[in-house]
This record gives structure tokens, sequence and C-alpha cells, in this order.
């Protein structure tokens, strides 16, 4: 599972997700990716799973890339425990992502085998995406 080797502290603060992405909004790696829609908190476990999907169904072919990171800590207090007495234990890592931000790229692979990897990736994703293709991209016959 994706998370930082080491932190500098060990809980974070919450943070507000406002406006579009300024960076990682363009292709910069491969010819087909999927870009975020929405803003939202992806979690280490669901990059993990779309990451599997898309090596499967691309049968581990070509090249995937994938653009963010879960380096945000997110904490959470036991169950029926009161209010107050502090912050509560750290539970795992999560990417915030804003909409326009690119996820997942993939370079290597026709046109119809990236968009059902990268739709298949979509899925394990709690985000809407939008499946993007570069700018001079050129379909080669074999």
């Amino acid at each position: 599972m994706l998370q930082p080797k080491k932190t500098k502290f060990r809980r974070c603060q919450k943070g507000r997700m406002k406006g579009n992405a300024q960076r990682g909004n363009q292709l910069a790696f491969g010819s087909f990716g999927i870009k975020g829609l929405e803003e939202t908190w992806i979690t280490g476990r669901q990059i993990e799973a779309a990451r599997q999907a898309v090596t499967r169904y691309m049968k581990r072919e070509g090249q995937i890339w994938i653009r963010i990171f879960p380096d945000k800590a997110i904490t959470k207090k036991p169950a029926e425990v009161r209010m107050g007495k502090g912050k509560g234990a750290p539970e795992g890592f999560v990417a915030p992502v804003s909409p326009g931000r690119i996820i997942i790229e993939a370079e290597g692979v026709p046109y119809e085998v990236a968009k059902e990897a990268l739709r298949l990736a979509a899925q394990k994703l709690p985000i809407k995406t939008k499946f993007v293709v570069r700018r001079d991209y050129v379909e080669t016959s074999n």
C-alpha cells in the first residue's frame, strides 16, 4: 500500500480543496490518462486497486504512471468516544485530488486497450473521471 516512508508530523490538518488543480492537470508522460472531475480524498488502497486493474487489463504491456501519492495522514477517533481529549490516532494516508488533476497515465498500448483499462481503473476510484488523450496522439496501425 502506498504511504510515505516518514513524515514530519504524525497528524496533519484537514485543509480545504478549493478550485481546480493548478498543477498536474496536463498529460506529462503517457498518451492516455484519466482526469478527476471532483474534489475528494483518494486512499492508498483505492490507488492500488486502480493500478492492479490497469496492469491486468493491459497484460503488463505498455507503461503506466500514477500521478498522485497519498501523503496526507488521516486520523480517526474510536467508536463511541466522547468529544474532546485530543485528536484521534492516524488511520491511513490519502491523496487530495482537485478537479482537473491527472490521476493515471498510460502509454505503449492501442487506443481501445488503454480506454478500457483506464475505464476499469476509474471504477475503482470514488470520483467522476474523464478519459483524456494527448493532443498530438496519432493512431499507428501495425
